[in-house]
């Protein structure tokens, strides 16, 4: 009888080699999950400014062909109701940090004032595909 209790009682619980490798697959489980989190809210901002950034381009083409002229500033379009509201650049988190690119002076008005032609990100950031955001 003492031999069974004996037994059931060295019988209990896992041992340290055990726990250590339970420890060491949760912690690789977690490091993997932790990685691949990180990617899928990079790849979240990076739709979210390639869908901000075909939406003005395209109220910019709108406005020239409404106006025959680019937009002076982006405020511009949103008072002229083209956009709600400037976007908030999801790298920068401003909508104050798009960078504008100038028209080139039309040749047959050189009275005209050159407007916004084209939009990029005010971000240094490099994208997932190596690229920079502000070459987007």
């Amino acid at each position: 009888m003492e031999i069974r209790a004996r037994r059931r009682g060295t019988a209990r619980g896992f041992t340290l080699i055990e726990l250590m490798i339970v420890m060491s697959l949760i912690v690789i489980l977690a490091s993997i999950s932790l990685t691949l989190y990180g990617n899928s809210v990079t790849r979240a901002k990076e739709a979210t400014l390639k869908e901000d950034l075909f939406r003005m381009r395209d109220a910019i083409d709108q406005y020239y062909a409404d106006k025959g002229k680019y937009p002076n500033s982006l405020e511009d379009m949103v008072s002229e109701k083209y956009l709600r509201a400037v976007p908030i650049d999801p790298f920068t988190q401003s909508a104050d940090s798009w960078q504008t690119t100038a028209s080139d002076a039309d040749p047959t008005n050189p009275s005209a004032e050159p407007g916004i032609s084209d939009v990029k990100s005010g971000s240094d950031a490099t994208a997932l595909d190596g690229s920079g955001y502000s070459a987007w």
